[in-house]
């Protein structure tokens, strides 16, 4: 039941992210909660992690999305070459230290756990800044993370994961569109 919970308040919250809706943040810091519990007993450590660094990103977003100050950029975007470059770096970054911590633990999984975790760091801190890139990082951790939660006989996150990559690859074509009208409108 509670991995239930945890799913029906994850996919709120993707489906909230896709629509550029702030309630993403809410829903969000409710699911990464449960899912802080349920991860640790699965002995999926680095997902633990991830989930507690999430709620963090999920209060960075809530506040940021909802800020009235003018200097914080808060329409959809894209990535300036040297932030892609920097998301790409951090990426390797936290997959080697990630890694390497997990070699030390009980996990099964260190490299799978390793790759979606630096993966999803990355995706959520570019999402927190709205940035559209956000949305590729987490079609390939969703890939990934689909059969990872059945080998962990997790069926009900894995399908969420499933639904987690349609969203997201619908997030991506929806802030496209936003970015492509934002062109459009500013040509004008």
């Amino acid at each position: 039941m509670l991995e239930f919970i945890a799913v029906v308040f994850g996919l709120l919250s993707v489906w909230y992210a896709s629509n550029n809706n702030i309630r993403v943040f809410p829903t969000g810091i409710i699911s990464v909660t449960i899912y802080m519990f349920i991860t640790y007993s699965a002995k999926l450590y680095a997902d633990t992690g991830i989930n507690f660094y999430y709620l963090l990103m999920s209060i960075y977003g809530w506040i940021v999305w909802g800020s009235k100050n003018k200097k914080i950029k808060k329409e959809v975007n894209k990535c300036s070459q040297s932030e892609l470059i920097l998301s790409i770096l951090l990426t390797v970054v936290f997959y080697t230290i990630i890694y390497y911590l997990l070699k030390l633990s009980d996990s099964d999984v260190p490299i799978i756990d390793s790759i979606t975790t630096a993966l999803s760091l990355v995706a959520m801190f570019l999402m927190a800044r709205r940035k559209i890139e956000n949305w590729i990082y987490w079609i390939i951790a969703d890939i990934i993370y689909i059969p990872l939660y059945v080998y962990k006989g997790l069926p009900l996150t894995s399908f969420q994961f499933a639904v987690f990559l349609i969203i997201a690859i619908s997030g991506y074509l929806s802030w496209k569109k936003i970015i492509n009208e934002k062109n459009i409108n500013s040509r004008t």
